[in-house]
């Protein structure tokens, strides 16, 4: 077989404020593969299949001198994100060809791997699409399901706040509140998304470019618990209307990703409400957790147990634009870009 064009999202140059397709990222189809010679010295060779889109992927599109918890994107070299792929040829004995493989890729049409190091070989019994592997039953979903049992400490009856409900941390979050019987107050930014908020069981749902979230929370308050995907302006008024003892679980702060967040005020709530901030990474909750997780949570998706919409981009190409919309909220569901089929 001939070489083929192994197309490639490459990171371009580190964006002032919103990323922009064709300037901040380029699809670039200048390199070729030979899927059947292309040697694979000891490794194994994968063919993308989709990729995940998430917020804090602004984050890395930054200066790498700038250190944090998540590495930054090198310019010249394709961004990466957690995708799934299946395994078209392999020398490494704890891969075979014809598996599924979950971890983080560069976003390209096909990589060959060294070692199988942190990826999981994907069983998928139940049969599900793989683009929920990197949604509800991936990252985000590994986020909302862990954080939520480890720090929320829910109990009947209380109110809980969530930001960003929409999305795919966020609408599960709420499903978690939901079955915990709390009440779910929830915010999102297009009347669509606050009606699929709404559907899940949320109690009070609102548009926050047109309510103001400071006068929503003085009516539905106190805050038990607060998710926060978003941080600035939101977090400000949960801080001002929580409850004594209230756990905030800060997952997020895209209000500052593309430019400068709204300042808070309120953060003296924390020990006049003796409030637990909890701040957490979802690496590290997987250490303990990833089996429990993988055990549980696929197939309680199968049977209809949480509900989940998701925004398909088909094909790398549009990578870049799938990128853009998370950032100015604009998709509507899980961004995930579908890179082939089998």
């Amino acid at each position: 077989m001939a070489p083929v064009k192994n197309g490639r999202l490459i990171f371009n140059e580190i964006p002032e404020g919103f990323p922009e397709p064709g300037k901040t990222t380029v699809y670039d189809e200048s390199e070729t593969i030979d899927l059947e010679n292309a040697p694979l010295n000891g490794g194994f060779l994968v063919k993308v299949l989709v990729l995940s889109n998430d917020p804090y992927l602004r984050f890395n599109m930054r200066d790498p001198n700038v250190e944090s918890y998540s590495p930054a994107f090198h310019i010249g070299q394709p961004i990466v994100n957690y995708g799934v792929g299946v395994v078209l040829r392999s020398e490494n004995k704890e891969v075979k060809a014809g598996q599924y493989v979950y971890g983080v890729f560069p976003f390209v049409q096909y990589f060959i791997r060294p070692a199988l190091d942190d990826f999981r070989i994907l069983e998928n019994n139940e049969g599900l699409p793989w683009s929920v592997y990197v949604g509800v039953a991936g990252m985000p979903g590994q986020t909302a399901f862990l954080a939520w049992k480890e720090f929320a400490r829910a109990k009947a009856g209380e109110t809980v706040f969530v930001t960003a409900a929409s999305g795919p941390v966020g609408s599960f979050v709420c499903q978690l509140a939901k079955a915990d019987g709390l009440k779910i107050v929830a915010s999102a930014g297009t009347d669509e998304k606050c009606a699929f908020v709404k559907s899940l069981g949320a109690d009070v749902v609102f548009n926050y470019k047109t309510t103001k979230t400071e006068a929503l929370l003085a009516r539905e308050g106190p805050i038990d618990v607060f998710w926060d995907n978003v941080g600035g302006e939101s977090l400000d008024a949960a801080l001002k209307h929580a409850a004594k003892h209230a756990r905030f679980l800060e997952c997020g702060a895209i209000t500052g990703y593309n430019g400068q967040a709204a300042p808070v005020h309120n953060m003296g709530n924390v020990f006049a409400k003796e409030i637990h901030l909890y701040g957490f990474l979802v690496f590290t909750l997987l250490e303990d957790h990833a089996d429990e997780f993988y055990a549980e949570v696929p197939a309680r998706i199968a049977k209809g147990e949480f509900k989940f919409i998701e925004d398909i981009k088909k094909g790398l190409e549009w990578a870049g634009h799938a990128i853009y919309e998370v950032q100015a909220g604009k998709n509507h569901g899980k961004s995930v870009i579908e890179v082939a089929t089998e």
